[in-house]
């Protein structure tokens, strides 16, 4: 958004803040005020680091048979793309969908939006842990955001970091705190081998 929206992105993300609107519909604003083509998006994703930890935290699972997939209310072509280049291609992404419909214009689709979801997210990460409990029986989550604070609560344990640290807190959901993916390697860890799950 800083480098490719038009002005008055920052009044929706704003009003989303504040409560004043959902996400989905912060989202679906901000994507529409959107300047920039496909290539120069391309090489701003490119640029985009990632935990140097999180290759080994999703390779260590995979070891155990341990199923991951990334489920987030941001961008799933920003997702994927970034995940590519750095050889996480494989993972499973739910994401809100963005559709390129111009040279310079673009739209957000929300495939994954429920009229009955409390944030009102493009993503609902409720129904998503929902779909993961019905296929695994116990399902851990880890988030740092305000998107993740309604699903956190439904969740068996909760591995937060920055902003959701301080709701699992507060809501005194079960949690443990993290500051990069070797920290939540050791924590998986530790989880599963006092769960006895194998590997």
């Amino acid at each position: 958004m800083h480098r490719f929206a038009r002005p008055g992105w920052q009044d929706l993300e704003d009003a989303w803040e504040s409560g004043q609107i959902g996400s989905r519909e912060c989202m679906m604003g901000q994507v529409a005020l959107l300047d920039m083509s496909a290539a120069e998006l391309d090489a701003h994703l490119d640029q985009m680091p990632i935990d140097p930890h999180f290759s080994i935290f999703v390779a260590a699972l995979r070891r155990r048979g341990v199923p991951i997939q990334v489920v987030s209310d941001g961008l799933d072509y920003a997702i994927q793309r970034i995940l590519d280049v750095h050889g996480l291609g494989d993972l499973p992404v739910m994401a809100n969908q963005l559709v390129q419909v111009g040279d310079r214009s673009w739209r957000l689709e929300t495939p994954y939006a429920r009229k009955t979801c409390v944030r009102a997210s493009g993503n609902c990460k409720c129904d998503r842990l929902i779909e993961q409990r019905v296929r695994n029986k116990k399902v851990l989550f880890i988030g740092d955001g305000s998107s993740d604070f309604c699903v956190s609560g439904k969740a068996d344990f909760v591995l937060a970091k920055e902003k959701l640290i301080t709701h699992c807190r507060s809501q005194r959901i079960a949690h443990a705190p993290f500051e990069n993916f070797s920290d939540a390697l050791s924590l998986m860890q530790m989880i599963m081998d006092a769960a006895g799950y194998p590997g």
